[in-house]
């Protein structure tokens, strides 16, 4: 008799992020959602100096933090975090299942 595997879909979310830095020239969200690669989620700046990415991920918890003009800097809209190997601190964010 063959077994049917339950696949229950994971539904992905969009997620926003946004950091005001009007005089930084480049901000780029790095985390463990996209293995912090430098290239993958630039950050868009608007005419009010805000800074705004929106990436699509899976439910979990997760680690993030900005780099602006090539400096580590921490989400000061979240107040949650967690040290990190290099002795500074990571933001966290947990997405939950709707």
């Amino acid at each position: 008799m063959a077994k049917i595997k339950s696949k229950q879909k994971i539904k992905k979310r969009k997620v926003t992020f946004s950091m005001n830095s009007s005089d930084a020239e480049e901000v780029i969200l790095m985390g463990d959602f996209n293995n912090w690669n430098p290239k993958k989620h630039p950050m868009q700046k608007d005419r009010n100096g805000m800074w705004v990415k929106s990436v699509i991920i899976s439910p979990g918890k997760y680690e993030y933090k900005f780099l602006v003009d090539g400096q580590w800097k921490e989400d000061p809209q979240n107040g949650q975090t967690c040290p990190n190997c290099f002795g500074t601190y990571n933001n966290i964010f947990s997405l939950t299942e709707s």
